[in-house]
């Protein structure tokens, strides 16, 4: 008899039935509110109808149409839909199926692009598991640990966290951006880096989010050295900070944008949008998958824009985080082991620090247990898992907000 890996460990006891909005049932019928929405994954709920619908139907119709072999309705009418969110300049999409796949294939389109080698990671960005996606990755150890050697070509360089500084943020990002300045004329020259990629919010690294003025500096140095900026919004995109785009919350539009998790409500689902024209530089045979840009995935996901569009859950999810938000720091300001609150929309991180401001992970374990022994179902993030965040469906009420918030206050009380 075979059974799953011993290394896939639950972040929470439960074994779910059925799923239904922003709750889970497990097998003994209890209900959940899920505030991790399988990592930003269902965006519109689980088992949203029209998702449902719009599955049931295309499953019948045609399931698998391999894309470098023939051609589908679904793949053709969901490029042609992200035409309406994507930044005016991105016109051109290539799916995939995973965050990873697509992260790699961000990183291949730059260096095919600018014919350059080296691509610039920040501290504490999480882009996946794969070779090449955990050569971006410095989130945790846990994702590079034992992996080597990873792919080459790859530095990082300091991410803004002005809380784990201890500056305002102003002072963060001036420091940040002088360190970028000088890894580019000392390990990462200029003239060789393709590539800056960074997440709009840090996930795994622990739901910071990139203040515009980083992204600002970024894009600055990006065109002044015929560098690529790449947005990763596997985690951010498709409503999750309360703008349809993470980046959006700059200035800044990006050269590439990387999407998942939520673009097709639980189905597997990726992509990367670029401009025709810098699309058009990558070599032949550089794109395509077997699975890449499934039929019934592209179906979920336009009933994903449509549900989006229609519910107004973009709106919804900056009203409900900005709920989500005071009411947290609320419950932090009479729990002092709860250092920090931030986020943005419904992405929010309550980092736990011990009395002399050192990362507390197991106060942090300890409520996130106590919150899904009361019914409320989170995850850990941050390098040393101090950090329990937020990701609730972009559907979630004001009602179900409030009783987060108070089965939060109950978990960290003890």
């Amino acid at each position: 008899m075979a059974s799953l890996s011993p290394v896939l460990l639950q972040a929470t006891p439960v074994q779910v039935a059925r799923g239904e909005g922003a709750y889970l049932y497990d097998t003994d019928g209890r209900r959940h509110l899920d505030f991790t929405a399988g990592i930003g994954v269902t965006s519109t709920g689980h088992c949203h109808p029209k998702v449902v619908a719009a599955a049931q139907e295309q499953v019948a119709t045609l399931i698998h149409g391999q894309y470098t072999t023939v051609m589908h309705q679904p793949l053709l009418r969901l490029a042609e839909r992200l035409g309406d969110v994507l930044p005016p300049t991105l016109d051109s999409v290539f799916f995939l199926n995973s965050g990873s796949e697509a992260v790699e294939a961000s990183v291949r389109l730059a260096r095919h692009a600018t014919g350059r080698p080296l691509v610039v990671a920040f501290d504490g960005g999480f882009h996946g598991r794969t070779m090449g996606a955990a050569a971006l990755t410095s989130s945790g150890a846990k994702i590079r640990s034992g992996n080597g050697p990873l792919m080459g070509g790859v530095e990082f360089a300091p991410f803004p966290y002005a809380f784990r500084y201890g500056w305002s943020e102003e002072e963060t990002v001036a420091f940040a951006l002088r360190e970028l300045d000088r890894l580019l004329i000392t390990a990462a020259p200029a003239a060789d880096v393709a590539a800056f990629i960074i997440e709009p919010v840090l996930g795994e690294g622990g739901y910071v989010p990139t203040p515009p003025a980083f992204l600002e500096g970024l894009r600055e140095r990006a065109d002044a050295h015929g560098i690529l900026l790449i947005a990763d919004e596997v985690q951010t995109g498709f409503g999750r900070t309360g703008l349809f785009w993470g980046h959006q919350h700059s200035s800044v539009t990006p050269d590439i944008l990387i999407t998942a998790k939520g673009l097709a409500s639980g189905f597997p689902l990726s992509g990367i949008a670029a401009s025709a024209e810098l699309m058009a530089k990558a070599r032949p045979g550089s794109q395509g998958g077997t699975y890449g840009g499934n039929a019934v995935a592209c179906a979920a996901a336009l009933a994903t824009l449509d549900v989006i569009e229609e519910e107004g859950l973009v709106a919804n999810a900056a009203e409900q985080g900005t709920r989500l938000l005071e009411g947290l720091r609320k419950v932090a300001a009479d729990h002092p082991g709860i250092a920090d609150v931030r986020g943005l929309g419904l992405m929010v991180g309550n980092e736990f620090c011990t009395p002399d401001g050192a990362p507390d992970p197991k106060a942090a374990a300890a409520a996130h247990a106590r919150a899904a022994e009361l019914g409320l179902l989170l995850l850990t993030c941050g390098a040393t898992g101090n950090v329990v965040r937020m990701i609730p469906p972009l559907i979630v009420t004001a009602e179900q907000v409030d009783d987060a918030v108070a089965l939060w206050r109950s978990a960290v009380a003890g």
